[in-house]
C-alpha cells in the first residue's frame, strides 16, 4: 500500500497483522503480546455482535458480547441496574431486563425479542453521557460501608507461588477483625467464581511477573465503564508497594483481564517481580498491602 505499511498476504500472520493484534489487545484493555491466544480470540468474537444480532437471554454457560455490554448500557441508562456494564448475561442483567419489560407493559420473559429491542431504543436515555445507575449504586455501597477493616471479608488470590505472601497478608488482617480468605488456584476463572459465592467485599490478586522488577496493579475498565473502587485501590497499592520492595512503579491501570471482568466486587489484580525479592521481602509486602486497604476503606467517596 503506498504511503502505509505493508499488508500481509492472505494467510499470512506477518507483522502488520501482529500490529494490528497489540492494536486490538490495547483498546480492549487486554494484555497486548501480539499473539492471538483464547483470550483475545474470544474477545474478537465477542466484538463480532451487535444488539439485535441474536436473541439474548440468561443460559448457563453466560452470553457474552458486545451486544450484551450495549444492553446493559441502554438498561442503566434508563435505570435498570444490570450491575458493573461487562458484556456477561447474568442474573442481574436478566432482572434489570424483566424489570424494563414490567415497566414498559411487554411480557416479562426475560428475552431480548423484536418487541423488547424497538422499546429499548424508543425509551433511550436523551442524554449525552448519562451516568449508568450500577454507577451510582457501587458509589454508594462503597460511601455507605463502615470506614474500618472490621468486620470486612478480603480474598487474597494468587495462582502460584505466592502462598506464603497470601499468608502473611492474612496474619497481618486478622488482628483487625478482618475475614480474610485465600485462593490458591491457576485459574483466574475458577477464583472469580469462588469470590462471587463467597460475596467477598473485595477481591486482591497476586501474580508473579518471572521477567520483571516492578509492581504493576490493574482494575476493571471496559465498554464505557469502570470499577471506581478498585480503581482506587489499585492506585493505593502503586503507591504503597514499589517503594517497599525497592522496585519500579508500573503503575496502576483499566483492563478487562477476566479475574476482573468476572469478580462482582472491587477487584485488582496486582503482578509483582522479580520472585526472589518478593519472596525475600513477603512480610514487607503484606505490611504494605495491609496499608494500602486500611486507606482504601478510609477513603471519602463523596
Amino acid at each position: 500500500m503506498p504511503g502505509g505499511a505493508p499488508i500481509d498476504e492472505e494467510g499470512v500472520f506477518g507483522p502488520s497483522t501482529r500490529a494490528a493484534v497489540e492494536a486490538f489487545q490495547h483498546l480492549r484493555g487486554l494484555r497486548v503480546d501480539g499473539v492471538c491466544g483464547q483470550q483475545t480470540w474470544n474477545t474478537l468474537v465477542e466484538a463480532g455482535f451487535r444488539l439485535g444480532d441474536r436473541f439474548l437471554f440468561r443460559r448457563t454457560p453466560m452470553l457474552r458480547g458486545d451486544d450484551v455490554a450495549e444492553l446493559q448500557q441502554r438498561l442503566c441508562s434508563l435505570g435498570f441496574d444490570t450491575g458493573r456494564v461487562d458484556g456477561i448475561f447474568g442474573d442481574a442483567t436478566a432482572g434489570a431486563l424483566a424489570d424494563f419489560q414490567g415497566n414498559a407493559g411487554l411480557p416479562i420473559d426475560p428475552i431480548v425479542g423484536g418487541a423488547t429491542l424497538r422499546e429499548l431504543i424508543r425509551l433511550e436515555s436523551r442524554h449525552e453521557a448519562p451516568e449508568y445507575v450500577s454507577t451510582v449504586r457501587a458509589r454508594a455501597e462503597l460511601r455507605h460501608a463502615a470506614p474500618t477493616l472490621t468486620g470486612r471479608h478480603v480474598a487474597v488470590g494468587e495462582g502460584g507461588g505466592l502462598g506464603s505472601v497470601t499468608a502473611a497478608l492474612r496474619r497481618r488482617l486478622l488482628p483487625s477483625g478482618t475475614q480474610v480468605t485465600e485462593l490458591h488456584h491457576p485459574d483466574d476463572s475458577n477464583q472469580a467464581l469462588q469470590a462471587n459465592e463467597l460475596s467477598v467485599d473485595v477481591y486482591l490478586g497476586l501474580r508473579l511477573d518471572p521477567r520483571g522488577s516492578s509492581c504493576s496493579t490493574s482494575y476493571w475498565a471496559g465498554h464505557g465503564d469502570e470499577s471506581q473502587g478498585g480503581k482506587l485501590l489499585a492506585e493505593l497499592v502503586q503507591r504503597a508497594v514499589p517503594g517497599a520492595l525497592g522496585i519500579e512503579d508500573g503503575g496502576a491501570r483499566g483492563m478487562s483481564l477476566p479475574i476482573l471482568r468476572e469478580t462482582r466486587m472491587p477487584a485488582v489484580l496486582v503482578e509483582v517481580g522479580p520472585a526472589s525479592r518478593v519472596v525475600e521481602r513477603a512480610a514487607l509486602l503484606a505490611v504494605a498491602l495491609s496499608a494500602a486497604l486500611g486507606e482504601w476503606v478510609d477513603a471519602s467517596w463523596d
